[in-house]
């Protein structure tokens, strides 16, 4: 797969790793950037990772073979309005969003006829820095992006989508949008909004400056998420909000059963349960070979 002309709405920790993904295996021939901060875009042009800036959204799709929508969900809607009357009769859109369910329901209100050329995608492939100095050629190899493609998905469109993630070193898999959005919603969603909380409950109290003068290896392992952008999180978490508030009270009852047990200052029953956490962690950490 080679591209002519890559387009990437949001030239950030996302998009800019997708431009020098491609970029580094020779898979796009140009690349051209918009977003909402000249002074973001126009160090993406000073470091390589754009060719071009575009002024506005004609001229950023002026030619595009593919549209890499990285911008937060919320932005979605809006970003595809703009972008919708000017996209080229064969350009194929994909974007990097956490979750899926909404961004279809954006792409379906916005795109008209030319929805059967949007691929949903998530790459899963994160860090807590963002903009576009955190950017990185290796930021997707072997990792996992997820395409949610729709029942009229053009095969064309999901075929270039993936060959171009596919480039950039990432495997492919593919869910629906809805059971993506359940799945994300414990395994990501909830472990940065447990992340964020855990800091802001800390930062509240009185004794704020002594008790993080303490805090260790363990509680910046932990938090490390919590450096993570807010905005682009606040809007995860209000878009799926119906997985995310299942997977909460799920928490909550399981921390309710940790109480119960430290209560009755049942041992054993912390035992096994710590035990249980542990080895289905380490059986997890040896399947993906992260040991």
């Amino acid at each position: 797969m080679k591209l002519g002309r890559l387009t990437v709405v949001g030239v950030g920790l996302i998009g800019g790793s997708f431009a020098l993904a491609l970029k580094r295996a020779g898979a796009v021939e140009r690349v051209v950037g918009l977003g909402r901060s000249r002074a973001n875009l126009d160090r993406a042009l000073a470091l390589g990772v754009i060719d071009e800036i575009a002024p506005d959204a004609a001229s950023a799709c002026l030619g595009a073979d593919l549209v890499l929508l990285a911008v937060p969900v919320a932005q979605t809607a809006p970003m595809l309005r703009q972008l919708a009357p000017h996209l080229p009769s064969d350009c194929v859109v994909t974007d990097g969003g956490s979750t899926k369910q909404d961004v279809v329901a954006a792409a379906q209100a916005e795109l008209g006829a030319r929805l059967p050329y949007f691929v949903p995608a998530h790459p899963i492939a994160g860090a807590e820095q963002s903009g576009v100095e955190a950017a990185s050629a290796g930021l997707y190899d072997g990792r996992l992006v997820v395409t949610t493609p729709l029942p009229q998905t053009a095969a064309s469109a999901v075929r270039m989508a993936e060959a171009a993630w596919t480039a950039c070193g990432a495997r492919v898999v593919q869910l629906t949008p809805q059971r993506h959005d359940e799945v994300f919603a414990a395994v990501s969603h909830l472990p940065h909004a447990l992340a964020f909380t855990l800091v802001e409950m800390i930062a509240a109290r009185p004794e704020a400056q002594q008790l993080f003068s303490f805090a260790g290896a363990g509680f910046r392992d932990f938090t490390r998420i919590a450096s993570s952008s807010p905005e682009m999180w606040r809007d995860i978490c209000i878009a799926n909000r119906p997985a995310l508030l299942r997977e909460i009270e799920a928490f909550r009852a399981a921390l309710e059963a940790l109480a119960q047990h430290l209560r009755a200052g049942d041992a054993q029953a912390l035992a096994r349960l710590f035990e249980r956490a542990r080895d289905a962690r380490d059986s997890w950490l040896q399947s993906m070979g992260a040991r």
